[in-house]
């Protein structure tokens, strides 16, 4: 197997501490908001942290060791020394839905913590099934969406989900943040070098973190607190309690079978957005990975599932290599199985981190626009609005209930927030910005009837709530469907009138 990676890209640059310390910060922060989730809604410490992250550091870590060996493999078959790795973590969305949606639901009707984390791996393992058979099916659907509509969608994810909370933070704290900011922007976007030597991540934490420091802005207390998990704690099979899991999981398919998909699809978009720089991944084998590690997670007791993160541009221009992804696999490895996990951020300031998110989120949106067709350009903002939508709601209804309201549509209607329209719209955003722009892109090229198809494509989605629906089931999104069906209709009248003007549809 070693000499068969012999060459290529080393294991290890110099780039790489600045993609580790960008992507660790990422997928740490993401484990701990996933754990802390958990301690929210009651679960208990030995459930936490003697199963659930064990289990999901298994996931996550080799998710990093197995990606990084991808990069080598491909950079030797390539014989190319600069092969970045796929970037790697847990899903975001879905940390919230399996706390609230699953776990915190059955323990609603059963008040039993055992039976309700049993429902929330069950529901992680059918995720990972689901997203296993994506693996294979995903590389038909790049074939048949435009680039331009999957860079699209990635985008819109990228300058909401991505960008948009790191933004606000920042913002918050801005004598911290925007400091931090400043130096990435100069380090990463001017290509200026550091003093020393280091690289513009680590030392726009180092500034961050002396500056938080300095001000009284950190909690010692905080880090004396962190100590109370330390302690070995190894990962265990809980296999035994997948019965209680599957008796209580039935409600829930309606909303896993969705998020399965669109866990797919924004992995599929990821190895896209590789191959517009160059680096061509094997995409089944690549996506087997978050399917087969969200499987494995499972059975050692996570709820979460796994992701091929978006960002690999970003990375790639920061100079990391294969070494971030492999090391931040091991950091996260020994930082769960030790019980260190809190320990990172109550030394480091969140806010510290954070302008390196949003530093990947343009990276990401700056790509969809650069590599497409100037005439397919408002295609690609038109993918970027149920991304949009689905981020503005979430907020909407996360103030709502931190506040003690009652979500009231027609009250927000009468004072010019269309909630349910945004919530339709948002339902699936990623699988619809992918498909609106996909209509769009055929629309613009003239090829109606292909466009036409695509509309009724996505009204059958609908109609049966893979998209814009609460749930699915038989006509759950009729009312959307209809309007695609309209639209369907639009352009097929288009295609025969003044028919001269149409460019010719090719077929296979």
């Amino acid at each position: 197997m070693f000499k068969k990676l012999e060459g290529g890209t080393r294991w290890w640059v110099k780039g790489d501490l600045n993609g580790f310390f960008g992507l660790f910060s990422n997928v740490l922060t993401n484990f701990l908001a996933a754990v802390g989730l958990l301690i929210i809604i009651g679960m208990p410490s030995d459930i936490v942290f003697g199963n659930v992250v064990p289990g999901t550091a298994v996931a996550v870590g080799l998710g990093g060791i197995i990606l990084a060996i991808q990069a080598k493999q491909l950079s030797v078959k390539m014989k190319k020394d600069d092969v970045t790795a796929m970037p790697y973590g847990l899903s975001v969305p879905h940390y919230f839905v399996v706390a609230f949606g699953v776990i915190a639901v059955v323990y609603a009707t059963t008040n039993d913590w055992q039976t309700a984390w049993a429902a929330g791996i069950v529901w992680n393992f059918i995720q990972g099934i689901i997203m296993g058979v994506g693996s294979f099916v995903g590389i038909y659907i790049k074939k048949y969406i435009p680039r331009a509509a999957m860079l699209g969608a990635l985008a819109g994810l990228a300058i909401t989900y991505i960008a948009m909370n790191p933004a606000g933070q920042v913002f918050t704290t801005p004598y911290i943040g925007m400091t931090s900011l400043a130096i990435i922007f100069v380090g990463w976007f001017a290509l200026k070098k550091m003093p020393f030597g280091i690289p513009a991540g680590a030392f726009a934490i180092m500034i961050g973190t002396i500056l938080a420091w300095a001000t009284g802005y950190m909690d010692p207390q905080a880090v004396g607190d962190s100590f109370s998990n330390v302690g070995l704690s190894l990962p265990g099979l809980a296999l035994n309690v997948f019965g209680r899991g599957f008796a209580q999981i039935a409600p829930f398919l309606p909303a896993a079978i969705p998020l399965a998909i669109y866990d797919f699809l924004e992995s599929l978009d990821n190895l896209e957005s590789a191959e517009v720089s160059g680096e061509k991944y094997n995409v089944p084998k690549a996506m087997m990975v978050p399917a087969g590690l969200t499987i494995l997670g499972s059975f050692l007791g996570s709820p979460f599932p796994t992701i091929i993160y978006i960002g690999h541009p970003g990375w790639k221009s920061t100079g990391a290599r294969i070494g971030y992804s492999w090391v931040t696999g091991v950091a996260v490895l020994l930082l769960a199985f030790l019980g260190f996990m809190n320990f990172i951020l109550a030394i480091i300031p969140l806010v510290a981190l954070l302008p390196i998110l949003m530093y990947i989120g343009m990276v990401i949106t700056t790509q969809a626009f650069s590599t497409t067709k100037k005439e397919h350009m408002p295609a690609v903002a038109l993918s970027f609005i149920p991304l949009i939508a689905g981020f503005v709601t979430l907020q909407i209804k996360n103030a709502i209930n931190a506040t003690g309201g009652t979500l009231d549509y027609q009250a927000l209607a009468n004072t010019g927030i269309p909630l349910l329209g945004w919530e339709r719209l948002a339902a699936g955003d990623i699988l619809v910005g992918m498909m609106i722009a996909t209509i769009a892109i055929f629309i613009i090229d003239r090829k109606f009837l292909v466009s036409a198809v695509y509309a009724l494509i996505t009204a059958g989605l609908a109609f049966f709530g893979f998209i814009h629906a609460p749930a699915i089931g038989f006509a759950t999104g009729w009312e959307v469907a209809l309007g695609y069906t309209a639209m369907a209709l639009v352009l097929i009248a288009m295609n025969f009138y003044r028919k001269h003007e149409n460019v010719v549809v090719e077929t296979d």
